[in-house]
């Protein structure tokens, strides 16, 4: 039998490398992870019941798919401006123009009468998520060096969409039970609890996040088309990333909101299971994120990638069969396999361009990741009423297997990487 030192020396290394760890990175970093994390709480509370509560307003499959589908695109269209205005001004004041938006979006779904409503409500929620997103993606783009780059942006996952994500559910199937159940009245109060949430992270940008910038020391004038043009001149796998990217967005307009809508009306799901399918997501996050981030910062992002992406396509299956409760939880569990790849696929990202670059960058991919997720939302929500709900999912796997995969064989690995401009 292990003496206790011998059994305790594992977990002591563990959490002393945790320490390190934490006490190596920058405080707009550890500011970020906080602002991220309390925004993912406020969203996984209302993500469970999003599509119900906009289809108990009168929305059709098909309109559900268009509510998503425009705000996508003025979302991605407004990308390359922000991400330009972020390398020209730095990151901060954007950063509070986003949490604006999504303030905006919370206030507009609580209030909302009629399906229409939720339109403007979308247009709001990603504004506010892309812009923020941008900021927070430059900030952690360049606040990291690559050896911890994947380990932090996991760190961060954990937090937000596994110990908060978690708690944001079973918070929310206490509320929603509470004020009568899956329907409007049962849900709306959950808009108001998100809109104090994003509020309160407002505060916490404008108070400790610093004004540091990372802009270009070039004396001519800016010009936002040539700006952009720099860009794509420093990288040859850059337009091919922009097809990866894209389609690695695609389950938060093409599957993600039709996955609770499925599993209510087509499995019977009530609001219990609901809740749980997201809870278990959110431990699928807290068990696995920060081991595959640190296995993603000694043996390459890659190789990660290819568990964590079949992982996410068996969810999608699972879903598809599933036959009980039961496996209803399991696939929400495997679901979260795509928020532990999300972050990875972000490293090789900002990996891929200059400190000075990054906003620019992240606001040209926005872009694209936004119009495809879009128009794929909107084809989502034609399937979904003229062929059948289940090939939604079957279709993105496809897709994801047959184009994604492929490419993403062919890009280099980014581990290595080093730029002149940047320290560390």
């Amino acid at each position: 039998m292990k003496n206790r030192s011998e059994t305790s020396g594992p977990l002591l290394v563990l959490i002393r490398g945790g320490v390190s760890f934490l006490k190596r990175q920058q405080r707009d970093w550890k500011v970020t992870v906080l602002r991220t994390s309390l925004e993912r709480l406020a969203y996984q509370m209302v993500f469970p019941y999003l599509s119900v509560y906009i289809v108990a307003l009168g929305a059709t499959g098909t309109q559900l798919g268009v509510v998503n589908s425009i705000g996508m695109i003025v979302a991605g269209l407004c990308g390359p401006f922000t991400g330009w205005f972020i390398d020209r001004i730095g990151p901060k004041r954007i950063y509070l123009i986003g949490i604006g938006f999504l303030a905006v979006s919370y206030l507009t779904y609580g209030l909302a009468q009629s399906w229409g409503w939720t339109i403007v409500a979308m247009i709001g929620y990603w504004l506010g998520f892309s812009t923020s997103n941008n900021s927070c993606a430059t900030i952690c783009g360049n606040c990291l060096i690559n050896r911890d780059r994947a380990t932090g942006m996991l760190i961060c996952e954990t937090l937000a969409a596994g110990l908060l994500g978690m708690a944001g559910p079973l918070f929310a199937v206490w509320l929603v039970m509470g004020c009568g159940g899956v329907n409007l009245g049962g849900i709306r109060p959950l808009f108001f609890v998100g809109l104090l949430i994003t509020v309160g992270t407002y505060f916490i940008v404008v108070t400790q996040l610093s004004n540091r910038k990372w802009v270009t020391t070039e004396s001519r004038r800016p010009h936002l088309i040539r700006d952009i043009g720099q860009v794509f001149r420093g990288g040859r796998h850059l337009k091919k990333w922009l097809v990866i990217t894209s389609i690695s967005q695609l389950p938060l307009g093409m599957v993600f909101p039709f996955t609770q809508v499925f599993a209510h009306q087509m499995k019977g799901a009530d609001e219990l299971i609901l809740g749980i399918m997201v809870t278990g997501s959110a431990l699928a996050s807290i068990a696995f994120a920060i081991p595959l981030g640190r296995l993603a910062d000694r043996i390459g992002r890659k190789k990660v990638l290819y568990v964590t992406i079949p992982l996410f396509w068996l969810s999608n299956l699972l879903l598809i069969w599933a036959p009980s409760p039961a496996l209803l939880v399991i696939a929400g569990i495997l679901q979260g396999f795509y928020f532990i790849g999300a972050p990875v696929v972000a490293a090789i990202e900002r990996e891929m361009v200059p400190p000075e670059q990054m906003g620019r960058w992240t606001g040209i991919t926005r872009l694209f990741k936004m119009v495809t997720s879009a128009v794929l939302a909107l084809c989502a929500g034609i399937i979904w009423d003229g062929i059948g709900p289940q090939y939604i999912f079957l279709f993105f796997v496809a897709i994801d297997l047959l184009v994604r995969l492929p490419l993403l064989i062919g890009i280099p690995e980014t581990l290595h990487v080093r730029f002149p401009s940047e320290s560390g």
